[in-house]
């Protein structure tokens, strides 16, 4: 049997050796090249394919039907996300889609975490004065995690992991998800919306990206939020209109925001750009503003979850070969 992994980064392979190692009858053949029309037959002669990219694959009905004709039955992507993949155009060709739901809930909620005591304690902030040679500490005075109310809209595996972290901090936790779950409703408040905006200091964003979910902080949302709040988003970067964010903080409605995913970070996030202008207005306006912090959509990059987001899709892909179906099918 022949698993063709696209994209594949370096720090990925150990654990790609490791499994075929362990899966001797396996021929895992690697590229570093994205997957989209334009190498389609790459695809050819392989029995299953497992992508992992930020940009979309971009294909067509006729497209997928072209994988279906090779004798494909699938395609895994090593992610959570599925927006890269067009599901319904796969499903109508006949082809199982699976992810990676809860590579390691860990990793990005304790990415949140710290990037909302980064933004209490303005280091961000200290950091920059610091680099300026300016060791004034007046008018940033910080504020303890159990002196605020964190809000989490999204409570699934890594909403939920961060209410257990931050109640064991002491920090009061109010949840909204439109599936709430017993064992969160042990360490946070599930409210509605309205009031998870009214009330927190800090929200927090782990929500998929979705029809739903897609532009959910709005201009209006944004208006409904205690002044001065703190917003994280580690989930996906349209889930924020970031103009209107920008000018919620130019208002003072947003204190600061951490964005580690953002509108129109495909071309640019997990690229050297050393030296060259940013064509990208929203990216660029972001990284100029001392009140936003942002990273290259790192939350999800520890050992654990890389190690897990490739043993989980090349078990996936294996046994929708094999048997059909898998564990984490989403068509």
């Amino acid at each position: 049997m022949k698993i063709k992994l696209y994209s594949v980064r370096p720090d990925e392979q150990v654990a790609i050796d490791k499994y075929a190692t362990t899966h001797p009858g396996i021929e895992l053949i690697t590229t570093t090249d994205e997957f989209h029309p334009d190498n389609v037959t790459s695809a050819q002669g392989v029995d299953a394919i497992v992508i992992q990219q930020r940009s979309a694959v971009g294909g067509d009905a006729k497209f997928y039907e072209t994988l279906a004709g090779f004798g494909l039955k699938q395609i895994t992507t090593r992610t959570a996300g599925l927006d890269a993949i067009e599901v319904d155009l796969a499903t109508a060709a006949g082809l199982k889609v699976s992810n990676v739901p809860a590579y390691s809930p860990r990793s990005v909620a304790e990415f949140a975490l710290m990037q909302i005591f980064r933004l209490l304690r303005h280091t961000p902030e200290f950091d920059a004065n610091i680099a300026q040679q300016n060791y004034i500490w007046d008018g940033l005075q910080s504020r303890e995690i159990h002196s605020v109310t964190v809000g989490i809209i999204g409570a699934g595996r890594i909403g939920g992991t961060l209410a257990n972290l931050l109640h064991a901090l002491g920090a009061r936790v109010l949840a909204y998800d439109v599936k709430p779950r017993v064992e969160v409703a042990y360490v946070a408040e599930y409210v509605t919306l309205p009031e998870l905006l009214a009330q927190s200091d800090v929200i927090s964003l782990h929500v998929d990206l979705n029809p739903t979910s897609e532009g959910l902080i709005s201009a209006a949302v944004l208006q409904q939020m205690k002044p001065g709040m703190l917003l994280v988003n580690a989930s996906r970067g349209p889930v924020i209109d970031t103009k209107a964010l920008f000018k919620a903080l130019d208002d003072g409605i947003v204190a600061a925001a951490a964005l580690d995913t953002i509108e129109g970070e495909g071309p640019v996030f997990a690229k050297d750009l050393s030296g060259q202008a940013l064509t990208d207005p929203i990216i660029a306006e972001a990284q100029k503003r001392h009140d936003i912090l942002l990273t290259p959509h790192i939350a999800f990059y520890t050992n654990k979850a890389v190690e897990n987001m490739v043993q989980i899709s090349l078990d996936d892909a294996l046994a929708i070969v094999t048997h059909g179906h898998s564990e984490h099918d989403v068509n």
